[in-house]
């Protein structure tokens, strides 16, 4: 299905999400959609997929307009997008929540039942899928339950899809059957949107690129293409390398010492016998999700309890058993991965989220010292909105510069959960920045991360778990891009 926007425009408030934005999806084509955060991608997409009503512009389907605002009939005109978060039923098994996406009465019975069964095996088969039809939902891992949504989406007829970051978060195995099931549906003249800050992705991918920039389009471009042209395009100038660590910011001093800690989530068991981090030093996390690293995080954060005769110090305070405000004080902060819903407080605005780090000054705030505060916030950590933007209105990258804006500026341990996931390559780069200028005052930063290569290049020392396991700390100088992935793979052994 050929898909026409043509001169799309929405603000939220005083920003201007997209700008005058016209571009072309082909039947039978794979077109990316590209730009930093906050440059307009995900609000074009909805505007497309009918979860966001546009301001101005239309929106053509095979040269018929199509009515915007309502994602029910985006989805009956057969244009579907599959969320970066899954929308699905984790109570449910997996035949049920594929039925539940499908016409009709829920509760299937007799012939109904077997239709759906057969329809969602059809599809499994096409695509190389093996998710199990009465598994329970909440049992799958994220790229299997990214796998039940395209299915429920291609049960419904959709014949143009948008992909928000569809890589985050799955497998290098779930990402090559996606990848496959994709191609598969361009060849069957499909039309694919896919919105992504990932280069490697895009460049194995599409077959045509737009870039957005500040919401208007600014650049396309046939494929194949350099990634240094994409960037160019994206920037307007080559970005700037990779901020460097420099030598000697470790230090001697220990900032934080975990010894014979045992904590347990569900099925998973984390023994931490001894756990060091020096003063200015980066120790990077590494394993599958779930594999343990989380519960270090969390227990060095105080959010776990450390119990029995374990022992937890963060320079020379020990804090083991001691309530979470007792960290603060420490000089602890941690930075989780979901933003939205852990990091920041929706419907609270910068400004508020500045007034609630301010120090209390009896019962009343100062309203002109909390807007100024909250101003040289967003100049200094360059947020793109204003003192009174909704945090839900920021944009991934935003949010990020946010939580930074809210911490401390004294802190002898900054503990964090992948720090740069689903941000461009400007906003990683800046985050990493601020990030080593904090080592350099003597900041201890530990950091869990999906990111192989940003494990490597900004961690003084590497911890692989598996199934709540830790190797022994490896110095990142000695891993190879292989041998880091036998260990999450589970030969723990190879870092002896």
């Amino acid at each position: 299905m050929r898909v026409e926007l043509r001169q799309i425009s929405k603000s939220f408030g005083a920003v201007r999400a997209n700008d005058d934005v016209s571009l072309t999806l082909q039947a039978g084509s794979i077109h990316g959609l590209l730009g930093e955060n906050g440059a307009g991608k995900s609000t074009l997409a909805g505007i497309l997929s009918g979860l966001v009503r546009r301001d101005a512009g239309a929106v053509l389907l095979d040269g018929k307009p199509m009515e915007g605002g309502d994602p029910a009939r985006a989805l009956a005109a057969g244009v579907g997008m599959l969320h970066q978060e899954p929308h699905d039923f984790p109570e449910l098994t997996v035949l049920e929540s594929f039925a539940a996406a499908r016409p009709g009465p829920f509760w299937f019975l007799g012939k109904r039942r077997r239709e759906v069964r057969d329809r969602f095996f059809e599809l499994r088969q096409r695509f190389g899928f093996t998710i199990h039809p009465e598994e329970r939902v909440g049992r799958l891992s994220m790229g299997e339950r990214q796998q039940l949504e395209l299915l429920g989406l291609l049960s419904l007829g959709v014949r143009t899809l948008i992909l928000d970051e569809p890589t985050t978060g799955i497998s290098d195995e779930q990402r090559d059957a996606l990848f496959g099931a994709l191609k598969q549906l361009a060849k069957d003249g499909c039309s694919i949107l896919l919105v992504s800050h990932k280069l490697p992705d895009v460049l194995a991918l599409c077959d045509r690129v737009s870039i957005l920039r500040q919401g208007k389009l600014v650049g396309e471009a046939e494929l194949p293409i350099t990634a240094d042209r994409l960037v160019e395009m994206m920037f307007g100038s080559s970005a700037a390398a990779r901020p460097e660590k420099p030598a000697g910011v470790a230090r001697e001093k220990v900032a934080v010492r975990l010894e014979r800690a045992l904590v347990a989530r569900g099925r998973l068991q984390l023994a931490m016998n001894d756990f060091t981090a020096h003063e200015g030093e980066i120790v990077g996390l590494a394993g599958l999700e779930g594999s343990g690293q989380a519960l270090l995080l969390q227990l060095c954060a105080g959010l776990l309890p450390v119990k029995g005769d374990a022992r937890l110090v963060v320079g020379d305070a020990s804090l083991a058993g001691l309530p979470y405000r007792d960290f603060l004080r420490a000089g602890v902060s941690y930075v989780p991965a979901d933003r939205a819903r852990e990091g920041l407080i929706g419907g609270f605005t910068i400004e508020e989220h500045v007034a609630l780090r301010a120090p209390a000054q009896g019962l009343f705030l100062r309203a002109k010292e909390t807007l100024e505060a909250a101003e040289r916030a967003i100049e200094t950590f360059r947020i793109r909105g204003r003192p009174g933007t909704r945090a839900e209105q920021l944009s991934g990258g935003n949010q990020q510069r946010t939580q930074l804006a809210l911490l401390p500026a004294q802190l002898k341990l900054l503990l964090m959960e992948h720090p740069t996931r689903g941000l461009d390559i400007e906003s990683t780069q800046w985050v990493w920045q601020q990030l080593i200028a904090r080592c350099k005052t003597g900041t201890a930063i530990v950091f869990a991360s999906s990111d192989l290569d940003e494990l490597l290049t900004y961690s003084d020392r590497v911890i692989v778990f598996s199934g709540g396991h830790a190797s022994r700390p490896v110095r990142a100088a000695e891993l190879s891009m292989d041998r880091l992935g036998r260990m999450i793979g589970g030969h723990l052994e190879e870092a002896s």
